[in-house]
């Protein structure tokens, strides 16, 4: 008689469940290192620019944050430079996409990278999802929908620690010959709405605009 073994991939909501052993940190560095050597010219899906991935992994050491949040996961650039800033300061990332085939690209990035004990990665509609999402975060990068971001901000404000942030990608300054500052022209409605919050400072980290709150 032949035996047939089973082996189930589990998923909970979308969400990929790992049991990968800890490892060093210098194997960890060299391991996503290598990964986005090699992947470097090949980013599409709306991706962040390296600069801008960069921005975010040093912005979570500086500030030491642990629990972060990312909205539109695209194939994984940010959430692998955000989940390999976490690898050094013990944090994790919980980060949504709600195209398919997206999200399993990003997947197979994150375990490519080595970095999937790390990243909580689920695929499911981020406008049903954030608002029921316990928290607490420290950082949250929001990278989806057009006309959401006030939304999403809206959401996750209360579950935001002291000194933890607001990020977004996409939130455009322009300048035109005559004018004496620039005037944010996409996303204004998120930017209103966090620059006008009194106990958050605001400002950019390359292209990604950050809110700090007190």
């Amino acid at each position: 008689m032949t035996r047939l073994h089973v082996c189930a991939l589990v998923f909970v909501a979308g969400t990929v469940l790992s049991a990968q052993p800890p490892r060093n940190q210098a194997a960890v560095d060299a391991q996503v290192t290598r990964f986005l050597e090699r992947t470097r010219d090949g980013w599409r899906d709306m991706n962040v620019p390296e600069a801008d991935g960069r921005a975010l992994h040093d912005f979570i050491l500086e500030k030491k944050y642990t629990r972060a949040l990312e909205i539109g996961t695209s194939t994984g650039r940010s959430a692998i430079w955000m989940a390999w800033a976490l690898s050094r300061t013990g944090g994790r990332l919980t980060t949504i996409e709600i195209d398919q085939d997206r999200y399993r690209q990003a997947v197979k990035n994150f375990k490519d990278a080595g970095l999937s004990e790390i990243i909580t990665a689920t695929l499911g509609d981020a406008h049903a999802l954030v608002p029921r999402l316990e928290g607490p975060f420290d950082l949250v990068f929001i990278d989806a929908d057009e006309g959401w971001f006030a939304k999403y901000a809206a959401a996750v404000l209360p579950k935001l620690t002291a000194g933890g942030a607001v990020t977004a990608h996409d939130v455009v300054l322009g300048k035109w010959p005559g004018m004496t500052s620039p005037v944010v022209v996409r996303h204004r409605d998120f930017y209103d709405q966090m620059a006008g919050l009194p106990d958050f400072e605001t400002g950019f980290r390359a292209g990604v605009f950050v809110a700090v709150k007190k």
